[in-house]
């Protein structure tokens, strides 16, 4: 299949794997690309710039397909060091950066001076137009449905998607309950160039998380996600499990009171404990609704084998024959 996005990228398929905290290692990145998909390691999992460069090098051992690197521009007293993350990416030969949180905009003229393409995630129209003004070369969508950061104006994917294309020239791709060939072809209808996939991709064989999660994902329904920090308009959807319902009722009692030291203990340092040593209750962590469309853990190659082969049925077939003479 051939869309703006996978000649941008020079990739096979039009799917993407989303940067996700403690998901996005070389070994899923790699294994994602190899299978004809765009990988993408997750910068700031690194702790420092020659921690990512490391990882660069291993993702470029595992490959010779493109991949990228997710940076998340967070809004911060005490701000990573971007400069040097920026560095070790031109430095390993990445050629594609996935940003998020914050304007890119002080970023992209030496990102683009050293030829790597930039494709910021949005989750409204408004951002994306702003994204494409300063000269992102492509949008990552991302509807209500999706796990992480939904930001503010809930609107999901049946609207956002046809709204961003009547509006933006820039290839996209849609985020937020994508998880099959389904999705792919209603993200294709509705104006986009391909998908992003963040919760499947968790559930596959090569992604280096705990089995344990990988289990809670494909136990979940479409009603096992709650949003929290919503108060201070954080909002993040996450899985349900003990502390995120703590978190919750801290939220009902504090209400416009709160702060973000009431649900740290919830929220801060999470994600080595879940990710890497199972530990289902140690607090919130990012899922997104499409886990209730997940009920296997299939290897990245045979996940997106199976998704291009059933999307080309349902375009060729259920589609075509609904057509009349």
């Amino acid at each position: 299949m051939k869309t703006r996005i996978t000649e941008m990228f020079a990739i096979e398929h039009p799917i993407i794997q989303g940067g996700m905290h403690y998901v996005g290692f070389a070994e899923l990145a790699a294994a994602v690309s190899n299978a004809g998909g765009l990988g993408i390691i997750t910068g700031l999992t690194q702790k420092t710039p020659a921690d990512l460069a490391k990882e660069i090098a291993r993702c470029n051992a595992m490959t010779d397909k493109p991949f990228g690197v997710n940076l998340t521009f967070l809004p911060v007293i005490a701000a990573p060091d971007y400069p040097g993350y920026i560095q070790a990416i031109i430095d390993g030969g990445v050629k594609i950066v996935e940003t998020a949180g914050n304007n890119p905009a002080p970023w992209l003229p030496l990102l683009k001076e050293n030829g790597i393409k930039v494709i910021h995630k949005c989750t409204t129209v408004r951002h994306a137009l702003k994204a494409e003004g300063i000269g992102c070369d492509a949008l990552s969508i991302d509807g209500f449905e999706c796990g992480g950061h939904p930001g503010e104006d809930d609107i999901p994917n049946m609207i956002l998607l046809p709204r961003a294309a009547d509006e933006l020239t820039v290839p996209f791709v849609a985020s937020g309950g994508m998880a099959d060939a389904r999705s792919l072809v209603a993200a294709l209808a509705m104006g986009a160039d391909g998908i992003n996939m963040g919760t499947r991709f968790i559930a596959t064989q090569e992604a280096p998380v705990h089995d344990n999660v990988k289990a809670a994902i494909v136990a979940a329904s479409e009603l096992d996600t709650r949003l929290v920090m919503r108060p201070l308009r954080n909002t993040e959807r996450v899985l349900t499990n003990a502390a995120v319902e703590r978190l919750l009722e801290t939220e009902r009692e504090r209400g416009a009171h709160i702060k973000f030291e009431d649900i740290a203990a919830e929220v801060a340092g999470v994600y080595p404990r879940v990710m890497l040593d199972g530990d289902m209750d140690a607090g919130a962590w990012s899922c997104g609704m499409v886990a209730g469309l997940i009920d296997d853990i299939p290897t990245c190659q045979e996940l997106i084998d199976r998704v291009m082969e059933e999307a080309e049925t349902l375009i060729r077939q259920r589609l075509e024959g609904l057509l009349t003479a």
